[in-house]
């Protein structure tokens, strides 16, 4: 699968940027929600690992998500507590290793293998490209925080489709009917390539760079710190709370809350 590769490839990058970061820097609090980055890699590991167990292992995957459900101190508490505060140095190299693993699962798996979730059953693809997503996404408070500017490579791609795929579910997680069809897309790709998504229907459009696209559907950047632009009221509503990843409703972060960090 194309997509494990690219899981692969995005999980590489994370690594190469804090390989070469100061130790003290992963219990420092980043923009999201003040969690550090040993708390950033905790969670990815874990889910990591989890979306191993998806494939391989289905009844440990049934236990854990019923003991993460039910632990009193909430999903962090659990990942902290079942890696028994793994951080810095061994996290990172742990995670490394749980990537590998992840990324050499799903690259021999069938794409449309039905697996077990939280939610509804997914397909193979669908999970290795929400850990792709979740890397992504939770990536950026940790370049955010070092004072990096992510290059991003075409693999955003996959993050765009989700983004596309879940215009309804940003609508049906809050309760809400779609105002409309999905503004047309018109997204510039990392590679200069021109992606277009949607059909040209009562003037909402989208028009921009992808990797902008990506930073509001992930909820890692306010449509206003983005120079993405809008046309039409569907579009602007859209823009205003989009949410690609499951779960309950999130809301976006404030205007200028999520940006890359001037270091003295």
């Amino acid at each position: 699968m194309e997509q494990a590769e690219d899981f692969r490839a995005e999980s590489a990058a994370l690594y190469a940027l804090l390989s070469a970061a100061d130790a003290s820097e992963f219990d420092q609090p980043t923009q999201f929600k003040t969690w550090t980055i040993n708390a950033v890699l905790q969670h990815l590991h874990f889910w990591n690992m989890m979306a191993v167990s998806q494939v391989t292992d289905e009844a440990r995957l049934v236990d854990l998500l019923s003991r993460v459900m039910a632990h009193k101190a909430g999903m962090r508490g659990f990942e902290n507590a079942y890696l028994e505060g793994l951080s810095g140095a061994a996290l990172l190299e742990t995670w490394k290793a749980g990537y590998e693993t992840a990324a050499q699962v799903y690259a021999e798996a069938d794409p449309k293998q039905r697996l077990k979730w939280a939610g509804p059953d997914m397909s193979a693809r669908s999970s290795i490209t929400a850990r792709l997503m979740e890397t992504w996404a939770h990536g950026q408070e940790v370049y955010d925080h070092l004072g990096e500017v992510r290059q991003n490579q075409d693999r955003i791609a996959n993050i765009v489709v989700l983004g596309v795929n879940t215009y309804s579910w940003t609508y049906k997680t809050r309760g809400e009917t779609p105002p409309g069809p999905m503004p047309c897309l018109k997204l510039t790709a990392p590679s200069g390539a021109v992606w277009t998504y949607g059909e040209e229907n009562g003037g909402d459009r989208i028009t921009g760079l992808a990797e902008q696209f990506c930073q509001v559907v992930t909820q890692t950047r306010n449509i206003a710190d983005t120079q993405l632009r809008l046309s039409g009221p569907i579009a602007a509503d859209w823009m205003s709370k989009a949410q690609c990843f499951a779960g309950p409703p999130e809301t976006p972060p404030e205007p200028g809350t999520r940006r890359t960090r001037t270091l003295a």
